[in-house]
Protein backbone atom coordinates (compact mmCIF):
# COMPACT_ATOMS: atom_id res chain seq x y z
CA UNK A 1 0.00 0.00 0.00
CA UNK A 2 1.17 3.47 -0.89
CA UNK A 3 0.74 6.80 0.80
CA UNK A 4 1.39 10.06 -0.27
CA UNK A 5 0.59 13.05 1.73
CA UNK A 6 -0.47 16.74 1.02
CA UNK A 7 1.79 19.13 3.10
CA UNK A 8 0.06 22.54 4.28
CA UNK A 9 1.91 23.93 1.46
CA UNK A 10 0.73 21.77 -1.20
CA UNK A 11 -2.90 22.46 -0.18
CA UNK A 12 -5.16 24.95 -2.01
CA UNK A 13 -8.76 25.82 -1.65
CA UNK A 14 -11.12 23.51 -3.94
CA UNK A 15 -8.73 20.39 -3.92
CA UNK A 16 -10.94 17.29 -3.55
CA UNK A 17 -10.42 13.75 -2.71
CA UNK A 18 -13.05 10.72 -2.74
CA UNK A 19 -13.08 7.28 -1.42
CA UNK A 20 -15.40 5.11 -2.44
CA UNK A 21 -16.70 1.80 -0.72
CA UNK A 22 -19.01 -0.71 -0.37
CA UNK A 23 -20.78 -1.25 3.02
CA UNK A 24 -20.45 -5.19 3.44
CA UNK A 25 -22.03 -7.15 6.53
CA UNK A 26 -18.94 -7.85 7.68
CA UNK A 27 -18.02 -4.36 8.09
CA UNK A 28 -20.92 -3.91 10.53
CA UNK A 29 -19.35 -6.93 13.10
CA UNK A 30 -15.88 -5.02 12.66
CA UNK A 31 -17.46 -1.99 13.46
CA UNK A 32 -19.51 -3.51 16.46
CA UNK A 33 -16.31 -5.48 17.90
CA UNK A 34 -14.06 -2.46 17.59
CA UNK A 35 -16.48 0.03 18.84
CA UNK A 36 -18.53 -1.77 21.40
CA UNK A 37 -21.68 -0.41 19.64
CA UNK A 38 -23.61 -3.83 19.81
CA UNK A 39 -27.13 -1.88 18.59
CA UNK A 40 -29.14 -4.24 16.95
CA UNK A 41 -30.09 -2.40 14.18
CA UNK A 42 -26.17 -1.92 13.49
CA UNK A 43 -26.04 -5.47 12.95
CA UNK A 44 -26.34 -7.91 10.21
CA UNK A 45 -28.70 -10.29 11.56
CA UNK A 46 -31.23 -8.64 13.85
CA UNK A 47 -34.42 -7.56 13.25
CA UNK A 48 -35.18 -4.56 15.07
CA UNK A 49 -38.75 -4.17 14.50
CA UNK A 50 -39.43 -7.63 14.25
CA UNK A 51 -40.60 -7.00 10.67
CA UNK A 52 -38.73 -9.95 9.40
CA UNK A 53 -36.02 -8.35 7.64
CA UNK A 54 -32.66 -7.22 9.14
CA UNK A 55 -32.40 -3.87 9.40
CA UNK A 56 -28.45 -3.92 8.74
CA UNK A 57 -27.79 -0.30 9.12
CA UNK A 58 -24.23 0.94 9.10
CA UNK A 59 -24.03 2.94 12.31
CA UNK A 60 -23.42 6.88 12.10
CA UNK A 61 -20.01 6.66 13.59
CA UNK A 62 -18.84 4.20 10.68
CA UNK A 63 -19.88 6.35 8.13
CA UNK A 64 -18.16 9.34 9.81
CA UNK A 65 -15.17 6.78 9.65
CA UNK A 66 -15.07 7.26 6.13
CA UNK A 67 -14.01 11.13 6.50
CA UNK A 68 -11.39 9.88 8.76
CA UNK A 69 -9.85 7.41 6.11
CA UNK A 70 -9.72 10.10 3.32
CA UNK A 71 -8.20 13.09 5.94
CA UNK A 72 -6.25 10.55 7.03
CA UNK A 73 -5.30 9.09 3.73
CA UNK A 74 -5.75 11.17 0.92
CA UNK A 75 -6.38 14.76 1.91
CA UNK A 76 -4.10 15.70 3.34
CA UNK A 77 -3.15 12.31 4.37
CA UNK A 78 -0.55 10.72 6.62
CA UNK A 79 0.99 13.49 9.77
CA UNK A 80 -3.00 14.72 9.42
CA UNK A 81 -4.30 15.40 13.07
CA UNK A 82 -7.95 15.98 13.30
CA UNK A 83 -9.02 18.70 15.75
CA UNK A 84 -12.63 20.00 15.26
CA UNK A 85 -15.29 17.63 13.39
CA UNK A 86 -19.15 18.27 12.38
CA UNK A 87 -21.57 15.90 11.35
CA UNK A 88 -25.07 16.32 10.65
CA UNK A 89 -26.80 13.00 9.41
CA UNK A 90 -29.60 12.92 6.45
CA UNK A 91 -30.37 9.63 5.17
CA UNK A 92 -29.59 6.13 6.58
CA UNK A 93 -26.77 3.50 5.13
CA UNK A 94 -27.37 0.18 5.16
CA UNK A 95 -24.95 -3.58 3.99
CA UNK A 96 -25.18 -3.53 0.40
CA UNK A 97 -24.40 0.67 -0.05
CA UNK A 98 -22.59 1.67 -2.22
CA UNK A 99 -20.97 5.06 -0.71
CA UNK A 100 -18.68 7.95 -2.00
CA UNK A 101 -17.31 9.89 0.74
CA UNK A 102 -15.37 13.66 -0.92
CA UNK A 103 -13.13 15.81 1.13
CA UNK A 104 -13.05 19.41 -0.25
CA UNK A 105 -10.46 22.40 1.40
CA UNK A 106 -11.98 25.19 1.95
CA UNK A 107 -10.05 27.58 3.41
CA UNK A 108 -6.06 27.79 5.09
CA UNK A 109 -5.35 29.38 7.98
CA UNK A 110 -2.24 31.07 9.12
CA UNK A 111 -1.38 28.90 11.86
CA UNK A 112 -0.98 25.95 9.73
CA UNK A 113 -5.10 24.22 10.42
CA UNK A 114 -6.94 23.66 7.11
CA UNK A 115 -11.03 23.86 6.84
CA UNK A 116 -12.43 21.49 4.62
CA UNK A 117 -16.16 20.15 3.53
CA UNK A 118 -16.61 17.01 4.20
CA UNK A 119 -19.64 14.98 2.62
CA UNK A 120 -20.75 11.38 1.97
CA UNK A 121 -23.36 10.22 -0.61
CA UNK A 122 -25.04 6.98 -2.28
CA UNK A 123 -24.17 7.48 -5.79
CA UNK A 124 -26.87 4.32 -6.43
CA UNK A 125 -30.03 7.58 -6.03
CA UNK A 126 -27.81 10.85 -5.55
CA UNK A 127 -28.89 10.46 -1.82
CA UNK A 128 -27.12 13.20 0.67
CA UNK A 129 -25.97 10.53 3.52
CA UNK A 130 -23.87 12.87 5.67
CA UNK A 131 -22.34 16.63 5.40
CA UNK A 132 -20.07 18.42 7.45
CA UNK A 133 -16.72 20.17 8.43
CA UNK A 134 -13.79 19.11 9.59
CA UNK A 135 -10.89 21.30 10.93
CA UNK A 136 -7.44 19.32 10.64
CA UNK A 137 -3.56 20.00 11.44
CA UNK A 138 -2.03 20.07 8.19
CA UNK A 139 1.23 17.74 7.64
CA UNK A 140 4.29 19.96 7.28
CA UNK A 141 6.07 16.52 6.54
CA UNK A 142 6.32 15.39 3.21
CA UNK A 143 5.11 11.57 3.65
CA UNK A 144 6.15 9.15 0.32
CA UNK A 145 6.04 5.35 1.17
CA UNK A 146 4.71 2.21 -0.58
CA UNK A 147 5.57 -0.48 1.78
CA UNK A 148 2.72 0.12 4.63
CA UNK A 149 1.11 -3.48 5.23
CA UNK A 150 -2.11 -3.28 7.43
CA UNK A 151 -2.40 -7.20 8.80
CA UNK A 152 -5.96 -8.32 7.76
CA UNK A 153 -9.13 -8.84 9.58
CA UNK A 154 -11.05 -12.12 9.13
CA UNK A 155 -14.56 -12.34 10.94
CA UNK A 156 -15.58 -15.08 12.47
CA UNK A 157 -18.89 -15.95 11.45
CA UNK A 158 -19.73 -19.32 9.42
CA UNK A 159 -21.96 -17.97 6.48
CA UNK A 160 -22.08 -21.17 4.56
CA UNK A 161 -23.20 -22.86 7.17
CA UNK A 162 -26.08 -20.37 7.65
CA UNK A 163 -26.79 -20.84 4.01
CA UNK A 164 -27.47 -24.42 4.41
CA UNK A 165 -29.30 -24.06 6.70
CA UNK A 166 -31.58 -21.84 5.78
CA UNK A 167 -31.72 -24.04 2.66
CA UNK A 168 -32.64 -27.77 4.75
CA UNK A 169 -35.50 -25.48 6.90
CA UNK A 170 -38.10 -25.44 4.48
CA UNK A 171 -37.74 -29.58 3.54
CA UNK A 172 -39.39 -31.84 5.55
CA UNK A 173 -37.80 -32.60 8.42
CA UNK A 174 -35.87 -35.97 8.16
CA UNK A 175 -36.68 -38.66 10.68
CA UNK A 176 -33.55 -39.42 12.59
CA UNK A 177 -31.91 -42.12 14.88
CA UNK A 178 -29.68 -40.45 17.43
CA UNK A 179 -27.85 -42.82 19.69
CA UNK A 180 -26.78 -42.45 22.83
CA UNK A 181 -27.80 -38.86 23.38
CA UNK A 182 -27.31 -39.01 27.07
CA UNK A 183 -25.18 -35.83 27.53
CA UNK A 184 -26.02 -32.18 27.02
CA UNK A 185 -24.17 -31.63 24.34
CA UNK A 186 -24.99 -34.41 22.34
CA UNK A 187 -28.92 -33.74 23.08
CA UNK A 188 -29.26 -29.98 23.21
CA UNK A 189 -27.59 -30.59 19.05
CA UNK A 190 -30.42 -33.08 18.23
CA UNK A 191 -33.06 -30.41 19.67
CA UNK A 192 -31.50 -27.63 18.20
CA UNK A 193 -32.04 -29.11 14.93
CA UNK A 194 -35.46 -30.51 15.95
CA UNK A 195 -36.21 -26.59 16.72
CA UNK A 196 -35.11 -25.04 13.49
CA UNK A 197 -37.19 -28.32 11.72
CA UNK A 198 -34.30 -29.84 9.88
CA UNK A 199 -35.02 -32.97 11.70
CA UNK A 200 -37.13 -35.27 13.90
CA UNK A 201 -35.05 -36.78 16.66
CA UNK A 202 -35.73 -40.64 17.84
CA UNK A 203 -33.68 -41.04 20.92
CA UNK A 204 -31.98 -44.22 21.80
CA UNK A 205 -30.30 -45.62 24.61
CA UNK A 206 -30.47 -45.60 28.20
CA UNK A 207 -33.63 -43.89 28.93
CA UNK A 208 -32.84 -42.51 32.62
CA UNK A 209 -29.64 -41.19 30.91
CA UNK A 210 -31.67 -39.26 28.31
CA UNK A 211 -33.93 -37.56 30.45
CA UNK A 212 -30.88 -36.95 33.25
CA UNK A 213 -29.22 -34.74 29.97
CA UNK A 214 -33.17 -33.19 29.43
CA UNK A 215 -33.10 -32.27 32.55
CA UNK A 216 -29.65 -30.67 32.66
CA UNK A 217 -30.74 -28.51 29.60
CA UNK A 218 -34.17 -27.82 31.05
CA UNK A 219 -35.54 -29.35 28.01
CA UNK A 220 -38.90 -31.07 27.69
CA UNK A 221 -38.45 -34.26 25.83
CA UNK A 222 -42.57 -34.91 25.99
CA UNK A 223 -42.97 -34.62 22.12
CA UNK A 224 -40.21 -37.07 20.91
CA UNK A 225 -39.75 -40.83 20.78
CA UNK A 226 -37.41 -42.11 23.59
CA UNK A 227 -36.15 -46.20 22.80
CA UNK A 228 -34.93 -47.42 25.56
CA UNK A 229 -32.30 -49.93 25.50
CA UNK A 230 -30.35 -51.03 28.41
CA UNK A 231 -27.78 -52.83 26.77
CA UNK A 232 -24.50 -51.44 25.45
CA UNK A 233 -23.70 -48.84 22.88
CA UNK A 234 -23.22 -51.26 20.49
CA UNK A 235 -26.83 -52.21 21.25
CA UNK A 236 -28.21 -48.90 20.72
CA UNK A 237 -26.78 -48.45 17.60
CA UNK A 238 -27.99 -51.71 16.36
CA UNK A 239 -31.10 -50.14 17.15
CA UNK A 240 -30.82 -47.41 14.77
CA UNK A 241 -29.80 -49.46 12.16
CA UNK A 242 -33.00 -51.65 12.61
CA UNK A 243 -34.91 -48.37 12.43
CA UNK A 244 -33.61 -47.59 8.99
CA UNK A 245 -34.36 -51.25 7.69
CA UNK A 246 -38.17 -50.78 8.66
CA UNK A 247 -38.12 -47.33 7.52
CA UNK A 248 -38.96 -45.25 10.46
CA UNK A 249 -35.42 -43.69 10.50
CA UNK A 250 -34.10 -41.77 7.57
CA UNK A 251 -30.63 -41.19 8.99
CA UNK A 252 -28.47 -41.67 11.77
CA UNK A 253 -26.74 -39.06 14.39
CA UNK A 254 -24.17 -39.89 16.55
CA UNK A 255 -24.73 -39.09 19.99
CA UNK A 256 -22.26 -39.68 23.55
CA UNK A 257 -20.51 -42.89 22.38
CA UNK A 258 -17.57 -43.94 20.75
CA UNK A 259 -17.40 -43.74 16.89
CA UNK A 260 -16.02 -47.41 16.94
CA UNK A 261 -19.32 -48.66 18.51
CA UNK A 262 -21.72 -46.88 16.42
CA UNK A 263 -20.02 -47.92 13.25
CA UNK A 264 -20.03 -51.55 14.21
CA UNK A 265 -23.59 -53.07 13.84
CA UNK A 266 -23.73 -50.68 10.35
CA UNK A 267 -20.76 -52.86 8.65
CA UNK A 268 -22.42 -55.78 9.39
CA UNK A 269 -23.22 -57.68 5.98
CA UNK A 270 -26.86 -59.32 6.93
CA UNK A 271 -28.37 -56.55 9.48
CA UNK A 272 -25.95 -53.63 8.73
CA UNK A 273 -26.20 -50.31 5.85
CA UNK A 274 -23.76 -51.23 3.32
CA UNK A 275 -24.97 -50.56 0.12
CA UNK A 276 -22.12 -51.46 -1.92
CA UNK A 277 -19.19 -48.50 -1.58
CA UNK A 278 -16.89 -48.34 1.20
CA UNK A 279 -18.01 -46.08 4.56
CA UNK A 280 -16.30 -43.27 4.15
CA UNK A 281 -16.28 -39.75 6.30
CA UNK A 282 -16.51 -36.05 5.17
CA UNK A 283 -15.62 -33.00 7.00
CA UNK A 284 -17.34 -30.16 5.69
CA UNK A 285 -15.53 -26.60 6.80
CA UNK A 286 -16.83 -23.41 6.75
CA UNK A 287 -13.49 -21.52 7.12
CA UNK A 288 -14.04 -17.67 7.83
CA UNK A 289 -12.73 -15.69 4.93
CA UNK A 290 -12.88 -18.09 2.13
CA UNK A 291 -15.37 -17.86 -0.65
CA UNK A 292 -17.24 -21.34 -0.37
CA UNK A 293 -16.83 -24.29 2.12
CA UNK A 294 -13.82 -26.88 2.36
CA UNK A 295 -14.31 -30.67 2.18
CA UNK A 296 -11.75 -32.45 3.91
CA UNK A 297 -11.81 -36.23 3.57
CA UNK A 298 -11.47 -38.96 4.41
CA UNK A 299 -10.45 -37.84 8.23
CA UNK A 300 -12.47 -40.25 10.68
CA UNK A 301 -12.68 -43.94 9.49
CA UNK A 302 -10.13 -45.19 6.96
CA UNK A 303 -7.12 -45.20 8.50
CA UNK A 304 -4.68 -46.11 5.60
CA UNK A 305 -6.98 -45.94 2.49
CA UNK A 306 -5.68 -48.04 -0.72
CA UNK A 307 -6.21 -46.81 -4.18
CA UNK A 308 -9.77 -48.15 -4.75
CA UNK A 309 -10.94 -46.89 -1.33
CA UNK A 310 -9.48 -43.73 -2.67
CA UNK A 311 -12.08 -43.89 -5.31
CA UNK A 312 -14.68 -44.54 -3.06
CA UNK A 313 -13.57 -41.51 -0.69
CA UNK A 314 -13.41 -39.25 -3.67
CA UNK A 315 -16.82 -40.45 -5.86
CA UNK A 316 -19.01 -40.17 -1.82
CA UNK A 317 -17.55 -36.34 -1.81
CA UNK A 318 -17.61 -35.71 -5.16
CA UNK A 319 -21.72 -36.82 -4.73
CA UNK A 320 -22.23 -35.03 -1.27
CA UNK A 321 -21.06 -31.43 -3.25
CA UNK A 322 -22.98 -31.81 -6.35
CA UNK A 323 -26.34 -32.48 -3.59
CA UNK A 324 -25.10 -29.25 -1.75
CA UNK A 325 -24.67 -27.53 -4.79
CA UNK A 326 -21.11 -26.82 -4.82
CA UNK A 327 -19.13 -27.48 -8.12
CA UNK A 328 -16.71 -30.24 -6.91
CA UNK A 329 -12.68 -29.43 -7.76
CA UNK A 330 -11.27 -32.47 -6.12
CA UNK A 331 -7.71 -32.13 -5.00
CA UNK A 332 -5.58 -35.21 -4.25
CA UNK A 333 -2.68 -34.34 -1.43
CA UNK A 334 0.35 -35.08 -1.10
CA UNK A 335 3.81 -33.48 0.06
CA UNK A 336 4.86 -32.79 -3.47
CA UNK A 337 3.06 -31.99 -6.49
CA UNK A 338 5.14 -34.18 -8.84
CA UNK A 339 5.09 -38.31 -9.12
CA UNK A 340 7.55 -39.38 -6.64
CA UNK A 341 8.30 -43.28 -6.94
CA UNK A 342 9.22 -42.84 -2.43
CA UNK A 343 5.94 -41.16 -2.56
CA UNK A 344 3.36 -43.87 -2.46
CA UNK A 345 0.78 -40.94 -2.29
CA UNK A 346 1.85 -39.28 -5.22
CA UNK A 347 1.61 -42.59 -6.85
CA UNK A 348 -1.98 -42.78 -5.97
CA UNK A 349 -2.87 -39.23 -6.91
CA UNK A 350 -1.74 -38.91 -10.20
CA UNK A 351 -3.62 -42.43 -11.01
CA UNK A 352 -6.91 -40.77 -9.18
CA UNK A 353 -6.18 -38.02 -11.51
CA UNK A 354 -6.14 -40.14 -14.81
CA UNK A 355 -9.12 -42.31 -13.49
CA UNK A 356 -11.34 -39.21 -13.31
CA UNK A 357 -10.17 -38.11 -16.57
CA UNK A 358 -11.29 -41.73 -18.27
CA UNK A 359 -14.49 -42.08 -16.26
CA UNK A 360 -13.75 -44.14 -13.46
CA UNK A 361 -14.76 -41.49 -10.99
CA UNK A 362 -17.70 -39.00 -12.46
CA UNK A 363 -19.00 -35.79 -11.64
CA UNK A 364 -16.02 -33.27 -10.81
CA UNK A 365 -12.52 -32.43 -11.76
CA UNK A 366 -10.12 -34.38 -9.86
CA UNK A 367 -6.38 -33.14 -10.03
CA UNK A 368 -2.91 -34.22 -8.52
CA UNK A 369 -0.49 -34.88 -7.09
CA UNK A 370 -1.31 -31.48 -5.25
CA UNK A 371 0.86 -30.17 -2.10
CA UNK A 372 -1.32 -28.41 0.07
CA UNK A 373 0.03 -24.61 -0.93
CA UNK A 374 -1.13 -25.42 -4.45
CA UNK A 375 -3.79 -26.92 -3.73
CA UNK A 376 -5.88 -23.45 -2.03
CA UNK A 377 -3.96 -21.05 -3.41
CA UNK A 378 -3.62 -19.65 -6.55
CA UNK A 379 -0.36 -17.80 -6.24
CA UNK A 380 1.27 -20.86 -5.31
CA UNK A 381 -0.11 -22.73 -8.15
CA UNK A 382 0.62 -20.17 -10.56
CA UNK A 383 4.51 -20.18 -9.35
CA UNK A 384 4.89 -23.59 -10.04
CA UNK A 385 2.91 -23.36 -13.30
CA UNK A 386 0.18 -25.30 -12.35
CA UNK A 387 -3.18 -24.51 -14.28
CA UNK A 388 -6.33 -26.68 -15.05
CA UNK A 389 -9.48 -26.31 -12.86
CA UNK A 390 -8.70 -27.34 -9.78
CA UNK A 391 -5.14 -26.21 -8.86
CA UNK A 392 -5.02 -23.41 -6.72
CA UNK A 393 -8.67 -23.77 -6.44
CA UNK A 394 -9.79 -27.02 -4.34
CA UNK A 395 -12.71 -27.28 -2.37
CA UNK A 396 -12.04 -31.17 -2.05
CA UNK A 397 -8.90 -31.99 -0.28
CA UNK A 398 -8.21 -35.62 -0.58
CA UNK A 399 -6.00 -36.85 2.20
CA UNK A 400 -3.00 -39.01 2.54
CA UNK A 401 -4.49 -40.93 5.38
CA UNK A 402 -6.61 -40.78 8.22
CA UNK A 403 -3.37 -38.75 10.74
CA UNK A 404 -3.17 -35.76 8.12
CA UNK A 405 -6.62 -35.92 7.74
CA UNK A 406 -7.49 -35.52 11.55
CA UNK A 407 -4.33 -32.67 11.47
CA UNK A 408 -5.58 -30.62 8.61
CA UNK A 409 -9.38 -30.59 10.03
CA UNK A 410 -8.45 -29.66 13.51
CA UNK A 411 -6.08 -26.94 12.12
CA UNK A 412 -8.73 -25.83 10.07
CA UNK A 413 -11.14 -25.42 13.44
CA UNK A 414 -9.00 -24.50 16.65
CA UNK A 415 -6.31 -22.04 14.34
CA UNK A 416 -8.48 -20.58 11.60
CA UNK A 417 -11.90 -20.68 13.62
CA UNK A 418 -13.48 -23.13 11.04
CA UNK A 419 -16.51 -25.36 11.92
CA UNK A 420 -16.63 -28.68 10.90
CA UNK A 421 -20.12 -30.33 9.44
CA UNK A 422 -19.39 -34.19 9.44
CA UNK A 423 -20.95 -37.04 7.86
CA UNK A 424 -20.66 -40.52 6.83
CA UNK A 425 -20.99 -41.06 3.39
CA UNK A 426 -21.54 -44.70 1.40
CA UNK A 427 -24.13 -46.14 4.17
CA UNK A 428 -27.88 -46.77 3.17
CA UNK A 429 -28.43 -43.42 4.84
CA UNK A 430 -26.32 -40.63 6.23
CA UNK A 431 -24.80 -40.56 9.19
CA UNK A 432 -24.03 -37.59 11.43
CA UNK A 433 -21.12 -38.04 12.86
CA UNK A 434 -19.59 -35.48 15.40
CA UNK A 435 -17.18 -34.90 17.58
CA UNK A 436 -18.16 -34.94 21.15
CA UNK A 437 -16.26 -31.48 21.41
CA UNK A 438 -18.51 -30.14 18.61
CA UNK A 439 -20.47 -26.79 19.38
CA UNK A 440 -24.35 -26.86 18.88
CA UNK A 441 -23.62 -24.87 15.49
CA UNK A 442 -21.47 -27.64 14.30
CA UNK A 443 -24.22 -30.05 15.11
CA UNK A 444 -27.03 -28.32 13.30
CA UNK A 445 -24.85 -27.59 10.42
CA UNK A 446 -24.06 -31.67 10.06
CA UNK A 447 -27.84 -32.48 10.82
CA UNK A 448 -28.32 -29.46 7.69
CA UNK A 449 -26.05 -31.25 5.54
CA UNK A 450 -27.55 -34.88 6.33
CA UNK A 451 -31.19 -33.47 5.05
CA UNK A 452 -29.78 -31.59 1.69
CA UNK A 453 -27.88 -34.83 0.57
CA UNK A 454 -30.90 -37.40 1.55
CA UNK A 455 -32.98 -35.32 0.01
CA UNK A 456 -31.19 -34.49 -3.07
CA UNK A 457 -30.54 -38.22 -3.46
CA UNK A 458 -33.90 -38.90 -4.10
CA UNK A 459 -35.13 -35.88 -6.17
Amino acid sequence: MRLVNRTFDDLHPGDTAQLRRLITPDDLYVFAASSGNYNPMNLPDSDFDGDGRPEQMAAGMFIASLVSAVLGTHLPGAGTRLLQQSLTFHASAHAGDDLLCQVTVLEKHPDGTVRLRTDVTRPADAALILSGEAIVQAPQIRFDRDNLHIPGLIVQRHRHFDALIDRARPLPALPTAVVCPDDPNSLGGALLAAAQSIITPILIGHADAIHAAAKALGADLSGFEVIDVPGTDVAAAAMACQLVHEGRALAVMKGHLHTDDLLRPMIDRDRGLRVGRKFTHVFLMDVPGLPEPVMVTDAAINIAPDLMTKVDIIQNAIDLALALGIEPRVGVLSAVETINPAIQSSIDAALLSKMAERGQIKGGMVEGPLAMDNAVDMAAARTKGLTGGVAGRANILVVPGIDAGNMLAKQLAYISHAEGAGLVLGAKVPVILNSRSDSPMARLASCAVAALHHFAAKA
